[in-house]
């Protein structure tokens, strides 16, 4: 069985690890709705990422972040998502509810070229003194817990990033595990 037309593909990852512009590509070769919840934030609350997390704290970023994750009621899409929410367990477990966590892995040096100066403006969650490298070694084992399948970046294009994940997602068996998960064996 091809995985199910009716669950979602949610993309984690890192800032800078291409859920967006893989999202897209993706959604659009699989003839699938695309949703990026940073986007679906900063519409909700009318304000960009950066300015909420000023105003707000990390904590406050976060809470809206999981409230607008856990109003999210959507079958059949590819969802990107913001990295900060592998921070909430109720988050994750309600994205895992329908469908499949995909991490985009990418190495710390790719990153650090990535997001060359833009730290302070993208809207990432992080404590007041936390650099790249220390955020880098916080998300990754949570990246890990709760990802189903992961894919690494490196080195690829966008379309062949697309194309593995594709691979992934139609050359397995899928099937419920725990009653949560879909695990593709």
């Amino acid at each position: 069985m091809s995985f199910p037309e009716r669950f979602n593909v949610v993309l984690i990852g890192m800032p800078g690890s291409g859920k967006t512009t893989v999202g897209k590509r993706l959604a659009q070769e699989m003839d699938r709705p695309f949703v990026d919840t940073d986007q679906l934030i900063e519409r909700r609350f009318g304000k960009p990422l950066q300015q909420i997390l000023n105003e707000e704290g990390s904590h406050g970023f976060m809470e809206k972040e999981e409230s607008v994750i856990l109003g999210l009621k959507v079958s059949g899409h590819i969802l990107a998502t913001g990295g900060s929410v592998v921070y909430s367990h109720k988050a994750m477990d309600h994205l895992a509810r329908g469908g499949v966590i995909l991490w985009l892995d990418l190495p710390l040096s790719v990153l650090q070229e990535r997001l060359r100066g833009t730290m302070d403006t993208r809207g990432i969650v992080r404590g007041p003194h936390q650099g790249l490298q220390d955020l880098y070694e916080e998300r990754r084992p949570l990246y890990a817990r709760y990802a189903d399948l992961r894919v690494s970046v490196v080195d690829k294009s966008d379309q062949e990033v697309v194309e593995e994940i594709r691979l992934l997602l139609h050359t397995r068996p899928w099937r419920r595990e725990e009653g949560v998960r879909w695990i593709g064996f």
